[in-house]
Order: C-alpha cells, then structure tokens, then sequence
C-alpha cells in the first residue's frame, strides 16, 4: 500500500510552487474578471500553473542533460504570444484587447518566476502587475489627458450612436 505522502506527490512539480501560481494567477484574474475583461481568473490562474509546469517540467528533464529550460521559457513566450494575439480585436477602426494580451504576457512570466523558485517575488510581482492594471485604469477615468486617442475615439462615437456600445 502506497503511502499518503506517495499518493499526493506532484514530482517533480511541488504542492507550495503549485499554491503560488493559483494565487498569482487569481491575484489579476480577480482584477480582470471585475473589469469585464477577456481573461478572468480561470485564464489568468491557468496560464501561471501551465506556464509553471511546463519550465519546471523542462528544468527537471535539464538535469538529464538532453533538454535546454532555455528553450522551453522561448516556446512559452511564443506560444502565450498567440494566445494574447487571440484577445486582440477590432472595432471601428480602434484596437481592442492589447492590455490583455500584456496581461497574458506578464501572467506566463509568474509561470516563470515560479519555476525558477522565486515564489515570493511571483506573488510581489503579481501585486505590481495588479497596481498597474488597477491604478492606470482609475486614472483614465478620472483625468481627461489619459482619455486621448483609442478612448477619446470610442467615447465620441458612442455619444454619436446614442448607445452605451462603441
């Protein structure tokens, strides 16, 4: 009969580096979801832990000496590239999505970070990432200078429609 502890090893992943990336993950997702963006917490959770397993699942194959994490970290950087691109969109002329698609980015470098054994730095990042994502977005509702351009174009042809959609 195998043991408990048997039973519930993630070898060569472990349980805490797998808490972090739930709760970084959750940390902008939260954000993110309140916001009515396209990547909520289940996405943003789900990019830190595939992120996470993927470059810890490449640094234990490193130590055979057959498999370079380097290479894994660039094919994660390509691969959540697509999945960012994914969110971007168009309408009327204006471009939609590009801070969800960072989002993503800065998501699957937590992933990173996280395999690399840096979880307290993950979590301190994760609440940067939200500071900016929070902070910039309240600034941009309350001072008319940030509102130029993308946002000043969408505002005007919403009163132009008479709708509450651009």
């Amino acid at each position: 009969m195998p043991s408990l502890s048997t039973l519930l090893s993630i070898a060569p992943f472990d349980w805490p580096a797998v808490g972090t990336a739930l709760l970084c993950g959750s940390i902008i997702g939260v954000e993110r979801q309140l916001s009515g963006k396209p990547i909520g917490i289940r996405t943003s959770t789900l990019i830190v832990l595939a992120t996470y397993m993927f470059v810890a699942l490449s640094l234990h194959l490193d130590n055979s000496g057959n498999v370079d994490p380097t290479r894994t970290i660039g094919q994660v950087v390509t691969g959540v590239g697509f999945l960012g691109a994914g969110v971007i969109m168009t309408r009327d002329g204006a471009i939609m999505g590009i801070t969800s698609a960072a989002a993503i980015w800065a998501l699957a470098a937590l992933g990173v970070c996280i395999a690399a054994g840096h979880e307290a730095t993950a979590i301190k990042l994760s609440f940067v990432v939200l500071f900016i994502l929070y902070t910039v977005h309240e600034l941009e509702k309350t001072t008319s200078a940030l509102r130029r351009g993308v946002h000043e174009h969408l505002e005007q042809r919403k009163r132009r429609n008479g709708s509450g959609s651009p």
